[in-house]
C-alpha cells in the first residue's frame, strides 16, 4: 500500500514527509520536484513569503544513487523563515509563548473551530499547521508520484480556468511549458490579461479573489478503481484529495454540475469499438470515470477555490479572550493563489492516481509493476 503522512509548522525549522510503499528502482529526478515546487510558489498574485521561501526538497533516506530502494522515501522541505522565528516557535521549554501571540481569529480560517477542539488560547498554535504552506511538502510528495506515473507513460497537469467572474477557454488537454508562459497557468492567454486585471483591482481594495482550476490526467489505464466498495471509487478518493487543499470548497468531474440539468442524451458518452483503438469513445462528458472506475479516456477534474480569507482589509471578528469585538488579525498572505492551488491540486491527483496504479499492479520493483502493467495492456488488446 502506497502511503505518506507530512508535518511541520508554517514558521518552524521545516516540512516533513515519510512515503512508504514504493517500489525498488524507481530513478527519482529531484530536478522535476524542486521545478514542481518553485512553480507552487509562483503565479500572479502570491504574498511576501514567496519572496522568502526558496523551496527545495532534501531526501533523508530511501534513496541511493537516486533510485529507490524499497525502503520509507524521507523528503525535507526547510522553512528559510525559521530563522526569524526559531525564539517563539522553538519545540523546548525556552520558547516565547508571549510573543505574537493571536487572539482574534479570521473568518474563513480554522483559527476558532481549531481553538475550540484543541483548547489552545493562542490561536498561533492552530494557524501555524492550518496554513497552506503545508502544501509545499504535499506538493514534493506528489511530485515523487509523479515520477512512478511516468515510468507508465501517464501526465498529470493542472490548469487555472477561472480567477473570480473571469473564465477562460478551458483546454481538455494537457499543454507544454508555454502553459506556464503566463503567471496564472492559464491555457487561455487573452483571459489571463483579463486575470491580472481583477487581481490587481483586488488588491487595490484590500480584497482577494477565488478561482477554478482544472486537472487532467493522460495515458491512464481503463481498470483503475473500483465499484465494489465506496472507499474504492477512484472519482471519490479524487474528489476527496482535492477537498482536503485548504480553501476548496467545490469539486466536480466532467461535466460536472452542468450535466444535472442536461438530459441523458446530451451527458452520457456514447461507447465505439476499432480493432486499432479497441474500446473509445469519442466524447468525454464522464471525465475519464465511470461508475468509480477509469474508461482509459482523460481525467477531467475541477476544484472550486474560495478567495483567501486573509484580507488587508479586515472582516469583523471577536478577541477569544476578552470576548470583544475586533477586527480579524492579519497575517502575511495572497490577493489570489488560485494558480498555486493548480499545482497542489496537479500533485493531488497525481498521489491518487499512483496509488490506484499500485493497487492494480503492484510489485517490490518497477520492473515487476512494469511487466504486470505490459500484460494487462495485452489482455487489454485480445479481449
Amino acid at each position: 500500500m502506497l502511503r505518506y503522512l507530512s508535518a511541520g509548522e508554517s514558521h518552524g525549522q521545516a516540512l516533513t514527509a515519510i512515503i512508504e510503499g514504493l517500489p525498488a528502482g524507481l530513478k527519482i529526478h529531484k530536478e522535476n520536484i524542486d521545478e514542481l515546487l518553485k512553480r507552487r510558489q509562483g503565479g500572479y498574485g502570491r504574498g511576501g513569503r514567496m519572496a522568502i521561501e526558496q523551496d527545495r526538497v532534501e531526501f533523508l533516506s530511501g534513496l541511493r544513487g537516486s533510485l529507490t530502494l524499497g525502503s520509507p522515501l524521507t523528503l525535507l522541505i526547510r522553512n528559510k523563515d525559521w530563522e526569524n522565528w526559531q525564539e517563539i516557535m522553538a519545540p523546548g521549554d525556552g520558547a516565547l509563548l508571549t510573543e505574537r501571540v493571536v487572539t482574534k481569529p479570521r473568518p474563513g480560517h480554522a483559527d476558532l473551530p481549531g481553538a475550540l477542539k484543541y483548547r489552545q488560547r493562542d490561536i498561533r498554535n492552530i494557524l501555524e499547521r492550518a496554513s497552506a504552506r503545508e502544501t509545499a511538502v504535499r506538493v514534493a510528495v506528489g511530485a515523487v508520484a509523479q515520477e512512478l506515473l511516468a515510468a507508465f507513460g501517464i501526465r498529470v497537469q493542472g490548469q487555472v480556468v477561472a480567477i473570480g467572474p473571469v473564465r477562460g477557454e478551458a483546454s481538455g488537454k494537457i499543454m507544454g511549458r508555454e502553459l506556464y508562459d503566463n503567471p496564472f497557468y492559464c491555457p487561455d492567454n487573452n483571459a489571463a490579461e483579463a486575470m491580472r486585471e481583477a487581481v490587481d483591482q483586488a488588491r487595490k481594495e484590500g480584497d482577494s479573489l477565488g478561482g477554478v482550476f482544472q486537472v487532467i490526467v493522460e495515458g491512464v489505464p481503463p481498470g483503475l478503481g473500483s465499484h465494489v466498495q465506496w472507499d474504492r471509487r477512484l472519482d471519490g478518493r479524487l474528489a476527496q484529495s482535492l477537498m482536503s487543499i485548504p480553501a476548496i470548497k467545490g469539486v466536480e468531474i466532467g461535466l460536472g454540475l452542468e450535466g444535472a440539468v442536461l438530459p441523458g442524451s446530451q451527458v452520457h458518452d456514447e461507447i465505439h469499438y476499432s480493432p486499432e483503438r479497441g474500446f473509445y469513445h469519442r466524447t468525454n462528458h464522464a471525465g475519464g470515470l465511470e461508475g468509480g472506475i477509469t474508461n482509459g479516456e482523460n481525467i477531467v477534474i475541477r476544484a472550486a477555490m474560495k478567495p483567501i480569507p486573509t484580507l488587508l482589509s479586515p472582516l469583523n471578528s471577536v478577541d477569544i479572550l476578552s470576548k470583544e469585538p475586533f477586527q480579524a488579525a492579519v497575517e502575511r498572505s495572497d490577493v489570489c493563489a488560485v494558480p498555486a492551488a493548480a499545482i497542489v491540486g496537479e500533485a493531488a491527483v497525481a498521489w491518487e492516481i499512483a496509488v490506484a496504479l499500485l493497487e492494480k499492479f503492484g510489485g517490490d520493483h518497477l520492473e515487476e509493476m512494469l511487466v504486470n502493467y505490459n500484460h494487462y495492456l495485452e489482455y487489454l488488446k485480445k479481449w
